[in-house]
């Protein structure tokens, strides 16, 4: 390995992971490291690549299906975004993990497109755990009743819950109520933390962190 990539961002964030890792008692590796490259140029993302990072997060189904297409083999794309029904099928047919099931009408179109495709994509329940009205995900309040309509109703199969805490709170208090809500209706998997945050989110449980600035830089303007 050369001294530059002993240097990058990117394995900046690795050591930093693996450090907060063992400060939480969490066995190394316990943790996935989601590059977030939506809106990245190629020219960024391409080092990023051969530096063996294999699973990235996208917030856009045609952008994503634009750059990723010719390099899929051997990645994990995650669809971080919120995602419009009427692109559920190329959503199912394309990403490996949905990170943003958050409602009825979702859930029932994902479990027909799942049907019909006879492919199982891993899903994440939003929950807009700071309960602020311009973001996303399911109150936490509706989370239990959500995550057993998904199970039972439209026999979906839930792995994790993902939540984007409030930017001007401790997060701390909102990485462990999405915890809670995991623990008590059996979801094993938990994607929370970013760049400024990664290592709070790990301390309380975090399975996989979603970092894009930090390893990428400041995205450009959309």
């Amino acid at each position: 390995m050369s001294d530059a990539s002993q240097t990058s961002p990117l394995a900046s964030i690795r050591a930093r992971i693996a450090a907060a890792e063992v400060a939480a008692g969490r066995a190394p590796g316990s943790v996935t490291l989601v590059a977030v490259s939506k809106t990245q140029p190629w020219d960024h993302i391409a080092p990023v690549l051969a530096a063996d990072q294999t699973v990235f997060g996208e917030n856009r189904v045609q952008e994503a299906m634009e750059r990723w297409a010719p390099h899929r083999t051997g990645l994990e794309l995650r669809l971080i975004g919120p995602l419009q029904t009427n692109k559920a099928r190329e959503a199912v047919g394309f990403f490996d993990v949905l990170e943003t099931l958050d409602r009825e009408k979702l859930a029932r179109v994902l479990a027909d497109e799942i049907q019909r495709q006879g492919r199982a994509i891993r899903l994440y329940i939003q929950v807009n755990i700071g309960q602020e009205p311009q973001k996303a995900g399911i109150a936490p309040a509706e989370a239990d009743a959500f995550i057993a309509a998904c199970r039972g109703p439209y026999g979906l199969s839930v792995e994790g819950l993902m939540c984007i805490p409030p930017a001007e709170d401790d997060p701390a208090s909102h990485f462990a109520a999405l915890r809670a809500i995991a623990q008590r209706n059996g979801v094993e998997k938990l994607s929370m933390g970013m760049s400024d945050d990664f290592e709070t989110a790990i301390a309380q449980g975090a399975t996989s962190v979603r970092v894009g600035s930090a390893i990428f830089g400041v995205r450009a303007p959309q």
